[in-house]
């Protein structure tokens, strides 16, 4: 009976008893896998472990977290853009200024082992002598050195000539150099070959109507011709044949403006002297493989000191006692230019690095407010070194992306400084950043996701998963050692933020002061046209009667027009240089004081004091009655009483004969100017002497050597209408003048002074 009525139960609730038969089998069958699965091991890590075995782990797990990555970041744009502009600043700062510094001071020279190669020049009591060495000279240093594999020489004539192409007359820079001189800056031409393929190859006096071709010559002048060689060509009206074309990129010396044809240097009589008419030289040299700079120059100071003595006059012998020997690609940049591109380029550092710790203190933020994340990821497995891959993966995407951000910035920028670069620096051409620039970037970005991210991703992986996983983890706050992380983080970015500040005040304070300097001339209203003349077209010819005078009466009649005047350079204008020096003789104090003695030297017109408006101290300024054959007058400024007197008193220098324009006929100072800012805005007043233009005739001496050369003069006009108005009228004056006029560029009075700032800046 017991067993019936069991069963008869068990017929009444099958149903309920096969559910809880399932659900103690389940819960068996979940026991057994569960003891399974204790006893075979971490089933993700087992899988990641069998494909490390495959290979190439590595890759999917930077793929996965670059995914993870974007991913997160996209969820917190805010701190993903903040980071990238910051980071994006300090790297495009970085990046425009080494592309300056790189084009600038580290471009490779187009010659074999460049580092090898010097310039020397003659040195001493006042210092290396700019102007050049005598050919007595450098040939004994050829022959006496052991540490020169060989010298090459080249005149230090800078002016510019005019060659006749296949296009029409082009403006050349026209050097004649040693024929030895390819040989030692160690370049072959790249067609035909140089001066020095037969007889002496040092100091060649033959062949002086061959030339050699620049690259740039021959593409634009005559089209690239290949039979160009043996071609009979013009310059400055004289005939010359082609004997060769260097490679594309080819330049000496480097920097200059026009494209270059050289010839060879034709010794004569005057080179076997030590005069005061003694051709002078630019010496190259080309140390011995292995020879050190300073052992060589120590040698040539030696036999500098013996040459010295050969000089019969004393004074100059005191001046060429030594030598001076630099690295030719260190005389490429000025002094000043290269501490104030290193300077800029330190200051883009700083802030790269101020921009480095700001995004620190951003990672160490965003990692705190993190840590629940971070704990979770490691309580599924995550190793904490694969953390640290992740989050600084999270960096690098940033740093690569800020990178990008940064290279539009630094080409926007080398944009809008282009004029600047072009008229400072000498950069004709546009600079963007090169291969080695994004080079470098590349480095950076990856410095900068290291410098930003590591320090932040260990203190996010070293946190406490307990601790982060409590409920309110999140708001248990910070550790005592990331506040002092952070309060480093803080003082040092505050600090380097205060030295660019403070560097920047005492600029913009320079800067200001600069700008408020009184110029001694005005500069409103006022055009200038520099003219550069080809002077061999007036050979035989009177240019001042039968060229300029003629120009100027024709522009002084143009419509608007209120005053207009020529002068070989306008103030800050540097196009046209000339020095003045006495040529005392013998070795009193006296005598020595007056060798000593420079003053800018500068022709003028008598409107020119209308044109500026230059300030008399005393006496007057040239006019209209001081004519060819009229008593030679000429007038000086402040800075030259200042320097020829004792007692500083203008009213002593009126009367004084200085100068002679040519024999017999002596010329005498007859007003003194206020001083007024020559080279630049920011050097003071040099001495200078002014003589009528008009007085300048082709039996002076000045007349002779001025016109040897191409010349360039500068005409100023004063007017009140505009540019655009005036420099048509100006132009057509000048073509119907002469069509070699033509040619002329102009310029406001006011951007040459801009310009001028912009240097000093």
């Amino acid at each position: 009976m017991r067993e019936f009525l069991r069963r008869v139960w068990y017929l009444v609730n099958r149903r309920r008893m096969d559910e809880e038969l399932e659900n103690e089998m389940a819960f068996h069958r979940e026991m057994a896998a569960r003891a399974g699965r204790r006893s075979f091991g971490n089933m993700l890590r087992l899988r990641e472990q069998a494909r490390e075995a495959w290979g190439w782990t590595w890759l999917d797990r930077r793929v996965q977290d670059l995914r993870y990555a974007v991913r997160t970041l996209r969820r917190s744009p805010g701190f993903a853009v903040t980071v990238v502009v910051t980071l994006g600043l300090g790297l495009g700062a970085t990046a425009a200024m080494f592309t300056v510094v790189n084009r600038v001071l580290l471009r490779s020279m187009p010659y074999k082992d460049a580092g090898r190669l010097v310039v020397i020049q003659e040195s001493g009591r006042r210092g290396p002598l700019l102007y050049g060495v005598p050919f007595l000279d450098l040939q004994q240093w050829r022959a006496r050195s052991h540490s020169l594999e060989e010298v090459g020489f080249a005149n230090t004539n800078r002016s510019i000539s005019f060659l006749e192409g296949d296009a029409g007359t082009e403006q050349v820079d026209f050097p004649r150099v040693s024929a030895n001189l390819f040989a030692t800056l160690g370049v072959r031409p790249a067609l035909g070959h140089g001066f020095a393929e037969h007889g002496d190859s040092f100091a060649k006096t033959g062949d002086a109507d061959s030339i050699v071709l620049s690259d740039a010559v021959w593409r634009d002048a005559f089209g690239g011709d290949a039979k160009i060689v043996g071609r009979v060509v013009k310059i400055n009206g004289d005939s010359y044949t082609v004997v060769g074309v260097m490679p594309r990129g080819f330049s000496f010396p480097m920097g200059k403006a026009n494209p270059l044809v050289w010839a060879p240097v034709t010794l004569g009589d005057a080179d076997k002297t030590r005069t005061s008419g003694t051709p002078m030289y630019m010496v190259v040299g080309r140390l011995k493989d292995g020879v050190k700079l300073e052992d060589a120059e120590a040698e040539l100071k030696v036999i500098q000191a013996s040459v010295a003595k050969e000089y019969t006059d004393l004074y100059t012998r005191d001046l060429v006692t030594s030598v001076k020997m630099q690295r030719y690609s260190d005389t490429l940049v000025g002094t000043d230019v290269r501490r104030a591109l290193l300077a800029l380029f330190a200051a883009a550092g700083v802030l790269w690095l101020i921009a480095c710790v700001n995004v620190t203190g951003l990672m160490l933020a965003r990692g705190t407010a993190r840590q629940r994340e971070i704990a979770v990821r490691g309580a599924l497995g995550a190793s904490r070194w694969r953390i640290v891959l992740q989050l600084l993966t999270e960096g690098l995407l940033l740093s690569v992306a800020a990178s990008a951000l940064g290279l539009g910035l630094a080409v926007v920028a080398l944009k809008v400084f282009a004029h600047g670069l072009a008229t400072q620096l000498k950069i004709q051409a546009g600079v963007m950043p090169s291969g080695a620039v994004i080079g470098v970037l590349l480095g950076l970005t990856v410095l900068s996701a290291m410098v930003s991210s590591v320090w932040p991703a260990l203190v996010a992986a070293r946190a406490s998963m307990e601790a982060s996983m409590r409920q309110g983890g999140v708001q248990s706050g910070v550790g005592r050692a990331q506040h002092r992380v952070r309060g480093v983080m803080v003082v040092t970015q505050i600090a380097m933020s205060m030295l660019l500040l403070v560097a920047c005040g005492l600029m913009l304070r320079s800067i200001y002061a600069l700008r408020h300097v009184p110029l001694g001339f005005r500069t409103d209203h006022v055009i200038v046209g520099n003219m550069t003349i080809p002077t061999y077209k007036f050979a035989g010819k009177n240019m001042v009667a039968e060229l300029y005078e003629p120009l100027l009466e024709r522009v002084q009649h143009l419509p608007g027009v209120q005053s207009a005047a020529m002068m070989t350079e306008v103030p800050l204008g540097k196009t046209f240089n000339m020095v003045f020096s006495f040529s005392a003789e013998g070795d009193s104090a006296a005598a020595i004081r007056k060798r000593d003695f420079r003053a800018q030297f500068r022709v003028v017109s008598p409107e020119m004091q209308k044109v500026f408006g230059f300030r008399m101290l005393t006496g007057r300024f040239f006019n209209e009655g001081d004519t060819a054959g009229s008593q030679a007058v000429m007038v000086v400024n402040r800075a030259f009483v200042k320097a020829f007197t004792s007692d500083n008193d203008a009213k002593k220098v009126l009367g004084t004969s200085l100068m002679s324009l040519e024999k017999g006929r002596p010329s005498v100072v007859v007003g003194v100017l206020d001083d007024g800012r020559q080279v630049s805005v920011a050097e003071q007043a040099q001495p200078e002497i002014e003589v009528c233009l008009p007085q300048i005739t082709p039996r002076s001496g000045l007349y002779k050597s001025w016109t040897g050369m191409s010349v360039a003069m500068d005409l100023a006009v004063r007017t009140e209408l505009s540019p655009a108005a005036i420099v048509p009228e100006l132009r057509a004056a000048m073509q119907k003048a002469n069509p070699a006029l033509a040619g002329t560029k102009f310029t406001t009075m006011d951007q040459i002074v801009e310009d001028s700032y912009g240097n000093q800046q």
